[in-house]
């Protein structure tokens, strides 16, 4: 098998920044019970790797990434495609970064996230209006809680279509380690008793829905 096969394969074996909404409630595409049932092995997860939406994030990210180097010199970014890092004392719990990052003057080290959304309507414009959306906001937890990262940035490459018209918004967003520990700590106790207590031992879980 090549990389991306090997990885898909370990993407089975624990828990990823993808899944770590859906199993807090906070993932408005997927339950936590869904999950549960795909780690499982009751329930094949859906293939999107088609969907014209996740081509383009696919093929984007590189070119957003490229782009964040010229816009933000003061970082060094290095990436490694199809890398999986766990968590040095959970290794079901992993990370596959879109970006490593170097503080060059103050030797801090971070993760670059990069998110490609179309934004179909007001309500979902207002999930990015100085914030990350919940289920994005999880994941970054996520990748804290597995790489030890001091920092992360999130970029947000947003389509808008309106009229015939296409606009691109993209924005920044900056979140230290120190600012959301509190969050971090609930958010990794939640995925150790998902995993341990439930996907490890066969125990369903009740279902916990998404805020509305």
């Amino acid at each position: 098998m090549g990389r991306y096969e090997n990885w898909l394969v370990a993407r089975k074996t624990g828990i990823g920044g993808s899944d770590a909404a859906a199993i807090v409630g906070m993932n408005p595409y997927k339950t936590n019970v869904q999950l549960w049932e795909e780690k499982t092995g009751l329930r094949e997860p859906e293939d999107i790797s088609g969907k014209p939406y996740v081509q383009y994030g696919k093929a984007a990210e590189k070119h957003l990434r490229e782009l964040f180097k010229l816009d933000y010199p003061e970082y060094a970014v290095s990436h490694r495609e199809y890398q999986m890092i766990r968590h040095p004392k959970y290794p079901f719990l992993f990370a596959s970064l879109d970006g490593r990052l170097t503080h060059r003057e103050t030797g801090a080290r971070g993760f670059l996230e990069v998110k490609t959304t179309n934004i179909l309507s007001s309500m979902h414009r207002e999930k990015w209006d100085d914030k990350i959306p919940d289920n994005y906001y999880c994941q970054c937890l996520h990748y804290f809680n597995v790489t030890g990262s001091d920092f992360c940035v999130l970029k947000a490459h947003l389509i808008t279509e309106y009229g015939g018209e296409r606009r691109i918004n993209t924005r920044h967003y900056f979140m230290e380690r120190e600012a959301v520990r509190e969050d971090m700590e609930w958010l990794e106790g939640e995925e150790i008793k998902f995993w341990t207590q439930q996907v490890q031992t066969g125990r369903r879980p009740g279902l916990i829905l998404p805020p509305i």
